[in-house]
C-alpha cells in the first residue's frame, strides 16, 4: 500500500495528507497565489482548509516571514476569499 505524502498546516502545526491542505507559493518574481496544482515552482507552505488557520497565519505575519515577502492587503482578501470558498 502506498503511502500518502503528508505536509503540515503553518497554522495549527497539525499533520495532515497533502490533498487535504491548501498550497500557498511564491515564485521568483515574488508574486503570492494559491497553487492549485500543488506542482508549482517556487517557495510554499500548507495550511488547512480553515479560515481560522488562515487568520493565525496574518495575525503573526508568519506568512510573511517564512515566504520572506511582504504581502498586500489586497493579496490576503484573495488568499482569504478562495480559502472560504472551498
Amino acid at each position: 500500500m502506498k503511502n500518502k505524502p503528508q505536509r503540515t498546516c503553518m497554522g495549527c502545526f497539525q499533520k495532515k495528507d497533502k490533498n487535504e491542505l491548501i498550497r500557498i507559493v511564491k515564485n521568483k518574481q515574488d508574486e503570492v497565489f494559491i497553487d492549485k496544482t500543488g506542482k508549482a515552482q517556487g517557495r510554499g507552505i500548507y495550511v488547512c482548509n480553515d479560515i481560522g488557520c488562515f487568520e493565525k497565519l496574518v495575525k503573526n505575519n508568519k506568512l510573511e516571514h517564512i515566504l520572506h515577502v511582504k504581502i498586500s492587503k489586497d493579496i490576503y482578501e484573495k488568499l482569504r476569499g478562495v480559502i472560504i470558498d472551498k
